[in-house]
């Protein structure tokens, strides 16, 4: 398989029960090892990497958007990641990690009722599996998180938006929530974070509203109203500025 630069992440989970000889290059790093089951593989988005298998493999391979990543990490774990998201582990044994994988592609094969619940459910266990131990968490120093803005103001803030969000959320009180006056706590919540609490607030509100999509018997103004928008237009317009489709085009291809 030639070496090529890919937009997704790609982690690797290898079921095979009998070892064998794989070669990986890396970002012109070579790799010539042997792969055992268990083992899992991390290539973060971007990294130039090509494989030869010299045996006939049994792998689990799960992309993922680093969108979407990015998204779920900070709404649904409260974790914000460095621009690469994901560490360089190009080999690990990770039992764990493969049980959730396996969880998984069980649940994707299933066609019965409640198999998308169960899906959705047992995703949402990999990939804080993933993010707690392989994400790559900015750290203080890379937020510049000051004596004025630290790690547990902004968990305090999300915990706001979480409780949140289908009322109306103002920087105010966002601000209080983290002791600031509401002209600091804007800067340094851009700094931080790199988006507006304005941009942060639509982001978690499209992000809820996927979820409430998942249930086709829901009204869409409905899920609108609940998760804070004004009406099921502000939901439509919001929603494709920041997915790049519509609510109803989005619970159409599920």
């Amino acid at each position: 398989m030639p070496t090529d630069r890919f937009d997704q992440h790609h982690i690797l989970v290898n079921l095979r029960d009998e070892p064998h000889r794989v070669e990986n290059w890396r970002d012109g790093e070579h790799r010539d090892f042997i792969y055992l089951k268990n083992e899992i593989i991390v290539t973060p988005a971007g990294m130039e990497s090509g494989w030869r298998w010299h045996a006939k493999s049994r792998v689990i391979v799960i992309t993922l958007d680093p969108k979407a990543f990015q998204r779920f990490a900070e709404s649904e774990a409260g974790v914000l990641l460095t621009e690469r998201q994901l560490k360089d582990t190009p080999q690990f044994v990770d039992e764990d990690i493969t049980t959730a994988a396996v969880l998984v592609m069980d649940a994707l094969r299933q066609d019965g009722p409640g198999s998308e619940v169960m899906f959705e459910s047992l995703a949402r266990v990999l990939l804080v599996k993933l993010i707690q131990k392989y994400g790559d968490e900015r750290s203080e120093e890379d937020l510049r998180f000051s004596r004025s803005f630290t790690a547990r103001h902004y968990k305090d803030v999300l915990d706001h938006v979480a409780e949140h969000f289908g009322q109306a959320v103002t920087v105010e009180d966002m601000a209080a929530r983290a002791g600031l006056s509401p002209f600091h706590f804007a800067r340094l919540f851009k700094e931080t974070v790199g988006q507006s609490p304005y941009q942060f607030v639509m982001a978690y509100r499209v992000e809820q509203a996927r979820e409430m999509l998942q249930d086709q018997s829901r009204p869409i103004i409905d899920i609108a109203l609940s998760c804070g928008f004004s009406d099921q237009a502000h939901l439509t317009r919001t929603f494709k500025k920041l997915t790049g489709q519509t609510p109803t085009a989005f619970r159409k291809a599920l």
